[in-house]
């Protein structure tokens, strides 16, 4: 069994991951606002879910993606 937040098998075709063809349409800007905002969704939502638990770690993954993303910027 795959590993729901981390890397769901639903979001891997092949050798990309969604996320990954995600960011190459996108331009950096564009990539961290679909980070926050996905981030976002999770936690508005989570008290509404039979797995809240869940919601909330997909919630920080995308919320620590776009950390990532922060750090690997030269304008920080």
């Amino acid at each position: 069994m795959g590993d729901s937040v981390n890397h769901p098998d639903h979001y891997t075709v092949g050798d990309i991951e969604c996320i990954d063809a995600i960011k190459a349409s996108m331009s950096e800007e564009a990539f961290r606002g679909y980070l926050k905002g996905t981030s976002m969704k999770y936690i508005w939502r989570y008290e509404y879910k039979d797995n809240s638990l869940e919601d909330v770690r997909k919630g920080l993954w995308f919320l620590n993606r776009l950390r990532e993303e922060l750090d690997g910027s030269d304008n920080n």
